[in-house]
This record gives C-alpha cells, sequence and structure tokens, in this order.
C-alpha cells in the first residue's frame, strides 16, 4: 500500500488532506504533537468525517496511524518510507517541522531511496510549500541538497475548505462543508503525478491560490469583523444582517476587480463564485466563530494580505473600495481580549494614533488616499 506522512492531525488535516489521502488508497501516518488525538488514532484505527450538506454524509477513514511529533527517530523513520508528504499544520508551525523533514531525507539518503517525493504544504499561505523547502534546505549540507533536488519536489498548492471548531463525542469525528478545492502546480511534482481524486494539478496555481484569498479570506474577515462589532457570535448570524452582507458582497465585489483584471476570470464566472462563496458562508451546519474567523488581525490587516491588498488595488485601477475600508475599519475596532494581536493593535491606536497604526500594521501612509477612507469608515463604526 501507498504511504502518506502528513504533519497536524487537527480537523482540517483529518477532515480534508488526510481524507483524500486515504480515500486514494495511502495509509496515512498522521504527525501531531497532541498525545490524546494520537493515542486515539492508534487505538481505534479508523474515524467519520461528516460532510455538513442537505443531507449529512458520513464518511468512514481507514488505515490510518499515528506518531507523535516528539519521536523524532519514527518520524524520519516514515518520512524516509512515504510516498507524499503533506501537512496542515498552520503557517507559522512550518518552520518548526522542517528540521524532521530534513532529517528524514538525510534517512533517505542513506539508504540510497531513489523514488521521487512530492512534499506539498496545505496551509493558508501563499507558496507555503517553496517556503517550506527554504526552511528544510537550512538543515542540509550544500552536497544533500544536490542530491535530494532531482527527486523531492516541493509543490505549491491552495487549499480551501471551511471546517469550524467542533466538540464530538469522539475525538477524532469532525464535520466540514461539501465544497473544497485542492490545485497543486503543476510544473513543481517530482515524477509522476499522484492520483488523488480531489486534488487538480494546474499550471495557473496563482490564479487559483489568489481569487481564493482575495474572495474568501477576504469576505469572510470582513463579515467577522463588523460581526463582531454588531454583537454577533458566528458568520451565519452575522450574514443575516443585510447591511454586512451587503458591505461582505461588495468587498468580495470590489477585489474581484483586481482579479478579473489580473488573471483574465470572466466576470461572470467571477460573480457566480463570489456568490457560491456566500452560500458557503451561510451554511447553518457550520456556526463559525466570529472570533475564530477574526484572530490574528495583525497578519490580516498586513500590507500583502486579504484586506488592504485588493484595495490598494481597487484604487489603483480607478476604484473606490469603500466596503474594503469598512472591512478594515472594522479590524481595527476588533478588540477581543482573548485575542494577543487584536490587544497589540488596540494599544498601538492609544498611544501612537491611527495614522501611525495604519502605516505601521497596513503599510498605508498617510497621504495615502486609502487612509481617509478607511479613517471615514472608523468614524461612522464608532
Amino acid at each position: 500500500m501507498k504511504k502518506a506522512v502528513h504533519f497536524g492531525a487537527g480537523n482540517i488535516g483529518r477532515g480534508f488532506i488526510g481524507l483524500l489521502l486515504s480515500k486514494a488508497g495511502y495509509e496515512v501516518t498522521y504527525v501531531d504533537k497532541v498525545s490524546e488525538i494520537i493515542d486515539a488514532i492508534n487505538d481505534k484505527k479508523s474515524y467519520t468525517v461528516m460532510i455538513a450538506g442537505e443531507k449529512e454524509e458520513k464518511i468512514m477513514v481507514e488505515n490510518i496511524m499515528g506518531i507523535l511529533s516528539s519521536d523524532e527517530q519514527s518520524v524520519s523513520k516514515a518520512i524516509m518510507e512515504a510516498n507524499i508528504i503533506t501537512t496542515a499544520v498552520g503557517p507559522e508551525v512550518l518552520n518548526k517541522i522542517s528540521l524532521q523533514i530534513a532529517a528524514g531525507l538525510k534517512m533517505r539518503l542513506m539508504k540510497k531511496t531513489v523514488e521521487p517525493l512530492n512534499i506539498i504544504a496545505c496551509e493558508n499561505k501563499v507558496g507555503a510549500s517553496e517556503f517550506l523547502k527554504h526552511e528544510v534546505f537550512k538543515f542540509l549540507t550544500p552536497a544533500e541538497i544536490a542530491a535530494i533536488e532531482p527527486s523531492v519536489g516541493f509543490p505549491n498548492a491552495g487549499v480551501d475548505r471551511i471546517v469550524p471548531p467542533q466538540k464530538n463525542d469522539d475525538i477524532l469525528s469532525v464535520m466540514v462543508e461539501p465544497y473544497f478545492e485542492w490545485v497543486v502546480d503543476k510544473k513543481a511534482f517530482k515524477g509522476a503525478i499522484p492520483e488523488i481524486p480531489g486534488m487538480r494539478a494546474v499550471e495557473d496555481l496563482q490564479a487559483y491560490v489568489e481569487r481564493k484569498i482575495f474572495t474568501l479570506n477576504t469576505g469572510h474577515a470582513v463579515a467577522a469583523y463588523l460581526g463582531y462589532l454588531k454583537g454577533y457570535k458566528t458568520i451565519q448570524e452575522s450574514l443575516k444582517d443585510s447591511k454586512i452582507f451587503d458591505t461582505v458582497k461588495g468587498a468580495m465585489e470590489e477585489s474581484g476587480k483586481y482579479l478579473t483584471q489580473r488573471f483574465g476570470f470572466s466576470v461572470e464566472k467571477h460573480e457566480y463564485y463570489i456568490q457560491k462563496t456566500l452560500f458557503r458562508f451561510q451554511n447553518p451546519a457550520l456556526n463559525d466563530e466570529v472570533v475564530r474567523v477574526g484572530r490574528k488581525p495583525l497578519r490580516k490587516l498586513g500590507p500583502e494580505d486579504r484586506l488592504v491588498f485588493p484595495a490598494v488595488k481597487a484604487l489603483e485601477l480607478g476604484e473606490n473600495p469603500v466596503n474594503l475600508a469598512s472591512g478594515i475599519a472594522a479590524a481595527l475596532e476588533f478588540d477581543y481580549k482573548g485575542d494577543e494581536e487584536a490587544c497589540i493593535i488596540q494599544h498601538m491606536i492609544k498611544t501612537v494614533g491611527i495614522d501611525e497604526t495604519l502605516y505601521k500594521i497596513c503599510g498605508i501612509s498617510p497621504e495615502h488616499p486609502l487612509n481617509k477612507m478607511v479613517k471615514y469608515a472608523l468614524v461612522k463604526t464608532i
């Protein structure tokens, strides 16, 4: 049986990537630091994925095992034997697993393993696999890199599936939405592209990745921050508010001006993609909390991220991104005490003022037209 190693046995790992690998005939080894989950995987040797559609569907995932990330020798051995490696650990954790991957690749060299191996980082980050490659190669000598590169690929990927936090009676069971997308850079694979139903190898990966980030992630963030300000608990609840719904849709359409111009998406098809995304957000079975979707606002307010970047691009195209400006303003007002980054932003606004905060976090200078738009939106939200 083909073997897959997947770093990250959380809900996304089990309910998305691990599920598809298992359905494709792989024995999936999960690597995670949470002993409770790893023990359950090794004890039960299967789990259920519930698809939260109009009619709930249940899928049994079998042929699985787990390894604690602290068991370095076992992780290295699993990597040595793997036909494919994937991750769903969060972008900020990739550098923490890079040493283990490097150790496994060294073991493959020692065993003279020549079969191609592809390592795919399935993260909410542009260029995640390339980033992981850079981190892994820090732990290899030039000679080892030269020996590994011909047969080990790090194809970038774009992933999309809403998997909200949940508490189920069974620690391994996980609920996911019906829709998913897993696209991978066709040109970066080593050897034959693995046949995994649900994974698409594409030539123009950047188009898919940016479409997702600047549509789904943009809309999700705007809904979360506006919903939080109005006291709503979930995305689904927030979007029942017609003003929030219209602002979210408007923000997605504003970012769509850039996407259709940049990648040549037809306006009609992109509008359908927006409508489909809004429909997904409103799935009543998901109950996605606004504080979860809005977490880590420092990153989400970055100049290259889901709110500021499309707003700047819309302005460059002569558009007036009032809805994106409202989303940015609402993110600056996100004062959830349980979020460290939200607290940092609030402290910054109080100590250095809004102009300096916009410049330091968002890269928006006081002279930039977006500065005035955001400040106007702030006055409206206060």
